[in-house]
């Protein structure tokens, strides 16, 4: 999670320094500059959050052109204490800077009893040196919409707790098609794949299904890989970690500190083939998904190239993203660098955490916004085809304002329905010692005026103006509204439940049953046509920070009215189209059997 310029913090110990409002020119850096990719120096004089220095911006920054006012739409309220979510992310931090202490919370949407009403899946921390089966630390929280916007935390109810594992995330997925969708945390250490038996409980399936990877794991996320209806399983991980005998990672004045993700060797990805009677293969070596140096964080799976087939897109930290391009037949080449998406554009590496997949300017392809560490901002890749993605991050006004922020959970989505993309961001420190007056930040949230990204933080709500250490992200229609609310996990604070009150356009959303292809329809395409515009989506696997969303496709359209057409393509390569369709309405889409 730290950028090149920034590697000198890896050897003193030093971490960043942390301007909560810098200028353009002035902003307070760790320590002096690298001398190489492995070796760092340091000034004695440097203080833990470094000196005050003057740093060169890159030549992303561009002269923004007049703009519009604003309408100030967006509005998010935290509603979470009216629901009955009271849940906080235990990092177990108890002042030794265990690497693990600062990377988990996560939230998964998943409606456990197919009633119609999105529940909540919280994986939780507590000490991460503690035996699994030690039943007093903190435990995993589902919480079940009872009835509309009122949840109860069941988890005790329904056999989740087999071991109390120190949690980083989760992915939700029905693995064995029978309408259940079933529950994939990920864990330091050893995995657990939660089966869904449908009547109101869960069994750890891990062992039979052989999915148990023991190293430190991230990310995960579903979707069907080689085309065979089923889905299958992507696991980033981390670092070698051990948490029993650290590495003795301080500063000069010889406190514990972070240690920096190149003191650690990274750890490959795994990927578990769905063999399609409960059990996984791991392939990933024989598919070709293993990349140089990975260290995963955020993963996403989609049709980035629009060939019919699922790619994947890993975010690694301090290391070279990947791109892993699908053949169409379920095997797959790495090439981020040769496509433009595995660094900046001025080629250096970043610390890469969370992954936004949406298609922000509206031309049919699915761009990626990836969350950095401070000073680095995060990075837009617009895709554009054939010739790979483009970092179009300063032009795009997303620059200057990330950089005195670390981004972890984010997404891409119209919140206030007017037909164009907004982006949120949860931002928090990862240095969690006490010294560290940053390591609580704001969130973010930008709108797109059609030209560039503009933050509207200030205008969107109290939640906004409050600092936290945000984690995970994710976003459902959670009181069946229309519009998307979101959830953000924080560690050692409350999760938040954001309830959507921005004002409102005219809107379709769209769920899918997959007959052929698996039940959820990931991996959808849908276009929308409404007098003479185009928008275009699909239900992509993964995304934003070790978290999973409602799988959903949600559309705004603003002040357009009409009946609107309406494309659907599945997996399977069936198309639907459907003429003359009445907006505000949530759709379910049934993959058509002839």
């Amino acid at each position: 999670m730290w950028n090149k310029r920034l590697l000198g913090f890896c050897l003193c110990g030093l971490l960043v320094g942390c301007n909560n409002k810098p200028s353009e020119t002035e902003v307070t850096d760790a320590v002096s500059k690298p001398n190489s990719a492995n070796t760092a120096t340091t000034k004695k004089e440097d203080s833990l959050f470094g000196a005050t220095k003057k740093t060169s911006r890159d030549d992303n920054k561009q002269n923004s052109p007049s703009l519009a006012p604003l309408t100030h739409s967006l509005l998010f309220t935290d509603v979470a204490s009216d629901l009955g979510v009271d849940f906080t992310y235990v990092s177990g931090a108890v002042g030794k800077s265990l690497m693990v202490e600062t990377m988990g919370g996560a939230a998964g949407i998943i409606d456990y009893d197919n009633d119609g009403r999105v529940d909540i899946f919280l994986c939780q921390g507590g000490d991460p040196t503690a035996p699994f089966s030690d039943d007093k630390q903190p435990a995993d929280a589902l919480f079940r919409q009872v009835e509309l916007n009122r949840f109860v935390n069941i988890h005790s109810h329904l056999h989740l707790a087999v071991n109390y594992r120190y949690s980083m995330g989760v992915a939700v997925g029905d693995y064995d098609d029978d309408g259940f969708d079933d529950i994939y945390i990920t864990n330091y250490d050893e995995n657990q794949l939660l089966r869904n038996l449908g009547d109101g409980t869960f069994e750890d399936v891990t062992e039979f299904a052989g999915v148990s990877d023991k190293r430190w794991s991230c990310a995960g996320a579903f979707a069907d890989l080689n085309g065979d209806s089923l889905l299958d399983l992507y696991v980033s991980n981390y670092v070698e970690y051990d948490v029993h005998e650290p590495k003795d990672c301080r500063n000069p004045e010889g406190k514990h500190r972070m240690c920096h993700p190149r003191e650690l060797p990274g750890v490959d990805d795994e990927c578990f083939f769905n063999s399609g009677d409960g059990t996984f293969a791991a392939e990933s070596k024989q598919r070709g998904l293993v990349g140089e140096d990975g260290k995963g964080l955020g993963v996403a799976i989609a049709d980035f190239d629009k060939n019919g087939s699922m790619d994947i897109y890993v975010a690694n930290d301090t290391t070279a993203n990947f791109y892993f391009v699908n053949s169409g037949k379920g095997e797959f080449q790495e090439r981020a660098k040769i496509l433009g998406c595995a660094m900046d554009r001025n080629g250096a590496f970043q610390a890469s955490m969370g992954l936004g997949i949406g298609d922000y300017n509206r031309d049919g392809l699915l761009d990626i916004y990836s969350t950095h560490f401070y000073d680095e901002s995060n990075t837009l890749y617009q895709n554009i085809g054939k010739a790979g993605f483009q970092d179009v991050t300063g032009i795009a006004g997303l620059h200057d304002v990330t950089l005195p922020r670390l981004g972890f959970g984010t997404c891409i989505e119209d919140f206030d329905e007017n037909g164009i993309a907004d982006i949120f961001v949860a931002n928090g420190h990862i240095e969690n010692n006490p010294e560290n007056q940053y390591h609580k930040m704001e969130p973010q949230l930008f709108t797109y005026n059609g030209r560039r990204f503009v933050d509207e933080s200030a205008f969107a709500g109290e939640f906004f103006k409050a600092k936290a250490v945000g984690r995970g992200v994710c976003t459902a229609d959670i009181d069946l509204d229309g519009d998307l609310d979101i959830i953000v996990v924080h560690q050692d604070s409350r999760t938040a439940i954001l309830r959507n009150d921005s004002q409102r356009g005219n809107w379709l959303n769209f769920v899918f049953r997959g007959k052929k292809t698996n039940r959820r329809g990931i991996g959808c395409w849908v276009k929308v046509e409404l007098n003479g515009e185009k928008w275009e989506q699909q239900l992509y696997g993964g995304g934003s920070y070790a978290s999973y969303r409602q799988p959903i496709l949600a559309f705004g359209f603003g002040k357009l009215t009409g009946k609107a057409k309406v494309e659907v393509r599945w997996p399977s390569g069936k198309i639907q189209n459907i003429e003359a369709v009445d907006l505000n309405q949530l759709m379910v889409m049934e993959e058509p059997t002839e």
